[in-house]
């Protein structure tokens, strides 16, 4: 049985966030939802881009927003996707040693899209497109959503159980984590009825 993989210790001893989301962040992020997993599950079946090259553009933007919790399942799905834990701890912590050529430009669209919110610029939508064309363009465009969301509440969950080992965030609060786990259960049936009326 092989050595379980570790996470790289810059994400594992996190004690602040890189990017602190709001609940508007949240809410515009929830509506989002119905239709990146419904274009990511079809992906699921279809194949049209590969599950591992989403995994990578999925880590590309945990990267980003250096998200404990993330890291630690994406590593888990990763693996079961057959990227290896040297590959799998490249993505984590950036250094671009596994980037392939083909895959370049969707991976800085992810971190482009991390980078700003999930408020990517024309000019980064033009060129995933233009690159991969639109069905391919919507289905990376859903898996770094998809990854986005599970960042904004990865990472106040991260922090609120770092708070309860006693190593609180130094840019957070106990308020701040909770409200946002609450919010997530909150939001849910009003975003996805707002994104289903989309």
């Amino acid at each position: 049985m092989s050595e379980p993989i570790k996470i790289p210790e810059v994400i594992a001893s996190r004690s602040s966030y890189k990017h602190k989301f709001s609940l508007i962040e949240l809410y515009r992020t929830w509506v989002l939802l119905p239709y990146a997993i419904r274009k990511f599950v079809n992906n699921r079946k279809s194949q049209k881009v590969s599950s591992q090259f989403l995994e990578r553009l999925q880590l590309a933007v945990t990267e980003v927003n250096a998200c404990p919790a993330c890291s630690y399942a994406h590593t888990y799905m990763a693996l079961k996707e057959g990227l290896s834990a040297e590959e799998i701890n490249s993505f984590l912590v950036g250094d671009g040693k596994w980037v392939k050529p083909e895959e370049a430009k969707a991976l800085m669209f992810a971190q482009h899209f991390a980078e700003q919110g999930g408020c990517p610029g024309k000019e980064a939508l033009d060129a995933l497109e233009a690159e991969y064309g639109q069905e391919k363009a919507d289905i990376m465009i859903s898996a770094v959503q998809l990854m986005l969301a599970g960042n904004i509440i990865g990472l106040p969950y991260s922090a609120l159980k770092s708070r309860i080992k006693r190593k609180p965030y130094q840019n957070s609060s106990i308020l701040y984590e909770i409200t946002m786990q609450l919010a997530a259960f909150l939001l849910i049936p009003p975003a996805f009825i707002h994104g289903l009326l989309r």
